[in-house]
């Protein structure tokens, strides 16, 4: 390796390691700024769409932004209120919930769940807790004056920025083209393609499909009749992200919940298995191939660990960044081992 390679790389490292340092200590402060950034690359090809139509670019940015704000108030009025009512009530009925399936299990596997087996006890206490650690997140959430403060100036910032961004998008596109080293100006731009074709399919296709699928699990479960189902379906659909983990633990919630309130009307039941049942092949046949298709590439066990790891690492900031930095991780590790298959060192 020459003199020139060897200093590239370490001027790389070290833009790594800054970038490590600043998400660490000003992560809090950076996190408006990053939503902004997140919100404005998700609405750009909504831009460029508009710009096609013969509509210049402050005016989409402006016809976005009313639109924008327009969902986002009738979201907050209509339906914000009623999921956090459910979620409040959903958490205080934990104890019964879990009393009543703790007797439940008694009876039909006594020598498992019996009175004084470990289990029972087990079960008896995680109600208890559910109530507990849910009316704590909820209190820490709500009642703080300073998380009040800081959600009011995340409404405030984001919104702000994301218009900013999303007017001066070409031009901070050109900027940072022309930036880029020109010996390697070829290479880069080609996996930034790669990256931004991954993150769009992930963050633009897979956010689309979560939203129509906590919609559809919401609405559908409400339509039934089953208790705290706008929540149970909100929640399914918002971790649909992870193949599979969305459908699986929302139709378990939803499944339990429709036990104990349809006991003997089976075919209330039935229709609560088969909400998540069509969703999931509907979901997997023509939703997920149509937003997403296969310009993803991300594993479900990848991005579970990224979110673990980036998620201890920077908190919730950690969270919000961990599936782009796993999906740009990824296309650069495909990018070395494709560099390696074709060196001396592999052959």
């Amino acid at each position: 390796m020459t003199s020139t390679g060897k200093r590239q790389i370490q001027y790389w490292a070290l833009a790594l390691g800054v970038l490590i340092l600043v998400l660490w200590f000003l992560g809090d402060v950076l996190l408006p700024f990053i939503l902004g950034a997140v919100v404005a690359y998700i609405l750009n090809p909504v831009a460029e769409k508009l710009e096609s139509k013969g509509f210049s670019r402050p005016a989409a940015t402006a016809l976005i932004t009313l639109s924008a704000t327009l969902i986002f108030v009738l979201t907050t009025l209509l339906v914000a209120p009623a999921i956090v009512s459910q979620a409040i009530s959903l958490f205080e009925s934990g104890p019964d919930l879990f009393n009543s399936l703790s007797e439940w299990l008694s009876k039909t596997l006594p020598s498992v769940f019996g009175e004084s087996t470990t289990l029972r006890s087990v079960m008896n206490s995680a109600g208890d807790v559910f109530k507990e650690r849910g009316g704590e997140f909820l209190s820490t959430a709500f009642s703080s004056a300073a998380n009040i403060i800081d959600l009011a100036m995340l409404f405030v910032i984001v919104p702000v920025v994301a218009v900013y961004l999303l007017l001066d998008w070409h031009r901070m596109s050109s900027t940072i083209y022309g930036l880029l080293p020109r010996k390697h100006e070829p290479v880069i731009r080609d996996l930034l393609k790669k990256i931004d074709k991954t993150l769009a399919g992930f963050i633009r296709g897979t956010g689309s499909v979560c939203i129509i699928l906590g919609v559809y699990y919401a609405i559908s479960l409400m339509l039934v009749g089953l208790k705290f189902g706008l929540v149970v379906g909100f929640a399914a659909g918002l971790i649909s992200f992870i193949p599979y983990l969305g459908a699986i633990l929302g139709g378990l919630l939803a499944l339990g919940l429709a036990l104990f309130q349809f006991w003997n009307e089976w075919i209330s039941v039935a229709m609560v298995v088969g909400i998540f049942v069509f969703g999931q092949a509907v979901e997997g046949n023509f939703i997920t191939p149509k937003l997403v298709g296969d310009s993803v590439g991300l594993h479900p066990v990848w991005l579970i660990m990224s979110l673990s790891i980036f998620g201890s690492l920077f908190g919730f900031l950690g969270l919000l960044v961990a599936v782009p930095l796993a999906a740009i991780i990824g296309v650069l590790i495909r990018f070395f081992i494709d560099k390696y298959k074709h060196s001396d060192l592999y052959k």
